[in-house]
């Protein structure tokens, strides 16, 4: 059934690929968004903005990280030292995360960043609530203050756009236009300029391998990473939005970087939530443009595709892995002793890299 469910999708994505490919017109909410999210002056230092860490030639997420996933795992902060405790993951295809809350089978899902503290409770968008969270952030861009952002978006040569969508009163109130910047963001976020879905799984441009790599997707991934919740996108998302503890380990290189904040353990969701049943769990990733956006997992402790599907694959029998960073509420069933030889495993993340917008 699960194959059916897939492939269904596979089709429907295939039938959306001429309009995917078709330049994105953006409207003009998310043309503001874009200014705002290319804007280096919304950090304390004007020395990064949002595609700092979320750049398009690496699938939106840190191109610091892309070229040197061995050694770096986190952003650098906008003051040229601090670095953050966790990977920054993709800004794309996000938009799609509900607001976070339990299924009908108890299982969390929705909200945004890896521990879902941006629930979407607040402004009803877990997205535009993520995007207010970094500008603010002591280790990441380091702004002091709400008033502080809204003063430099009202002296930016976008000025007018914003006062055009949200009103000649548009910056009065900083609480409402810091909401109505994190809102621009996510449309913009949300845009065919960064949600894209023209991969090679989109226009049905497989090679073999590739094809042999997404009927192994399909009869071992689809737990996490399939199509059996869509959240009314055009196509298959590869994740659930649901949260997972996998086993990752201690990520020593960091754990040893004076600079980062990173702490053992990151209880993750459980930690946001002050539950100890979930600790250790992190929300599901997207696996759309998963090739360009190393290192992976929350610590970035898998530098490769390759190393990250191998743990996946033996976690439980390769006694080469290290302990988790957090031994409870593993995942045993979907992952840690797959049973996949070498040659699967390279098909696996053969049809990852064909997952590339």
């Amino acid at each position: 059934m699960k194959k059916y469910v897939f492939l269904t999708a596979f089709c429907s994505a295939t039938l959306i690929s001429g309009a995917a490919l078709a330049a994105p017109t953006l409207t003009a909410l998310e043309e503001l968004g874009r200014h705002i999210y290319m804007d280096k002056d919304l950090s304390l230092n004007s020395s990064q903005s949002c595609a700092t860490c979320h750049h398009e030639n690496y699938g939106f997420a840190d191109p610091t990280n892309s070229r040197d996933p061995y050694n770096t795992m986190v952003s650098l902060g906008d003051d040229g030292v601090s670095k953050g405790g966790r990977n920054a993951p993709t800004a794309a295809y996000a938009g799609y995360s509900p607001i976070l809350g339990l299924t009908a089978d108890g299982a969390w899902q929705g909200g945004m960043f890896w521990d879902g503290r941006a629930t979407g409770d607040t402004l009803g968008d877990p997205l535009a609530e993520q995007a207010q969270g970094p500008p603010l952030n002591p280790v990441e861009m380091n702004m002091p203050s709400k008033e502080a952002v809204v003063e430099r978006v009202a002296a930016a040569n976008y000025a007018a756009q914003f006062i055009k969508l949200f009103g000649a009163d548009a910056f009065a109130d900083p609480d409402l236009a810091y909401d109505n910047i994190g809102r621009a963001i996510a449309a913009y976020e949300r845009s065919a300029e960064i949600t894209a879905f023209t991969s090679r799984f989109d226009t049905g441009k497989l090679s073999g391998q590739e094809r042999r790599g997404l009927n192994l997707v399909v009869d071992n991934c689809t737990t996490c990473h399939g199509v059996q919740e869509t959240f009314g996108a055009p196509a298959a998302l590869f994740t659930t939005y649901r949260y997972e503890n996998i086993g990752v380990p201690v990520n020593e290189t960091l754990l040893n970087d004076p600079d980062s904040v990173y702490t053992v353990p990151d209880n993750g969701l459980g930690g946001f939530l002050g539950d100890p049943a979930e600790y250790g769990k992190f929300k599901v990733p997207t696996l759309r443009n998963v090739a360009l956006t190393a290192p992976y997992s929350h610590n970035g402790y898998f530098p490769t595709l390759t190393a990250m599907v191998s743990f996946h694959n033996s976690r439980d029998v390769d006694p080469a892995w290290p302990a988790p960073e957090v031994a409870a509420n593993l995942n045993t069933t979907d992952t840690g002793n797959m049973g996949l030889s070498s040659q699967e495993i390279d098909d696996i993340v053969a049809f990852l890299h064909a997952l590339t917008d």
